[in-house]
């Protein structure tokens, strides 16, 4: 049986949501990188500090959104008529969530600064 495109088959390309999909993975691990960042290294929590009352979570939060913000951009005119496959998306996306929120915890980041 040939492969059609799936325009020709009247489908909706999938890429778009795969794009949004990986690129709010790729967000969410990024805040918990750069919350660990700013945990263990005083220099990167210095640096972090943009609007002063809220401390290093201004700074580590804005560059989380900037990155989700680029990738999805980025993913976006990669994939927008393409169809991907969801379910890798998916469980990509759910590996670094979760990756993410566990940097952000702190007794996990203990663990790891070995305190």
């Amino acid at each position: 049986m040939d492969q059609q495109a799936p325009e020709e088959l009247g489908l909706i390309p999938n890429g778009s949501g795969a794009a949004a999909i990986l690129a709010a993975g790729i967000g969410s691990l990024t805040l918990g990188a750069l919350s660990f960042a700013g945990d263990v290294w005083s220099t990167a929590t210095k640096a972090f500090i943009i609007w002063g009352p809220s401390g290093p979570l201004s700074g580590e939060s804005t560059g989380a959104v900037i990155v989700w913000l680029v990738a999805w951009l980025v993913l976006s005119m990669l994939w927008s008529k393409r169809n991907v496959n969801l379910a890798r998306v998916n469980s990509i996306s759910f590996i670094m969530l979760g990756a993410g929120l566990l940097l952000t915890f702190p007794p996990f980041v203990d663990l790891l600064q070995g305190k």
